[in-house]
């Protein structure tokens, strides 16, 4: 019985350091008051400009970077799942590592509204995602994606246009 009291005390100090967490985040980012946290461990870094959209939320262990002179802005009514990554700043893949620290390659990520994103998800710098898009699940996101369209796989590539409910005709 000590126990599970035990437990449940943890459980409950730890959620209220995250929501003391994202209280700090929302204080300093341009955060929608209705965009939710949805579970734990969520990191938004960096001094960049990052901007989350109203409706909108992202799962547990996501990580949002914004490096200095970037941004990452994400519309409203999106979904963006469990341990989805971000980046506006990484290393150059071309960099020859033995002659020193590698050159940055860095770009604002935007993302538009009603966007789904699944779990394991990478978004690399620079990319765009078009309003109503969905990214299915472990995708490597390297090119920017139009609106409308399903993407998915490493890396991520067209699956193919979403199908409109009017007519059953692709957008």
């Amino acid at each position: 019985m000590i126990w599970r009291s035990l437990s449940e005390l943890l459980l409950r100090l730890r959620l209220q350091w995250w929501y003391l967490v994202y209280r700090g985040y929302r204080s300093r980012y341009e955060i929608a008051e209705s965009f939710h946290f949805n579970g734990t461990g969520i990191q938004l870094t960096g001094i960049g400009r990052i901007a989350l959209g109203a409706r909108s939320y992202v799962g547990e262990l996501t990580t949002l970077q914004a490096a200095a002179g970037c941004a990452v802005s994400i519309g409203s009514d999106c979904t963006i799942s469990h341990n989805v990554r971000v980046y506006t700043s990484t290393a150059s893949a071309d960099a020859d590592l033995r002659l020193g620290a590698p050159d940055a390659v860095s770009g604002s990520v935007s993302i538009g509204d009603g966007v789904w994103i699944g779990m394991n998800t990478y978004v690399a710098p620079g990319i765009t995602i078009g309003s109503n898009s969905v990214v299915g699940a472990n995708s490597v996101v390297t090119h920017s994606i139009p609106s409308g369209e399903i993407w998915g796989g490493v890396p991520a590539r067209l699956i193919r246009r979403k199908v409109s409910p009017e007519d059953g005709s692709a957008e």
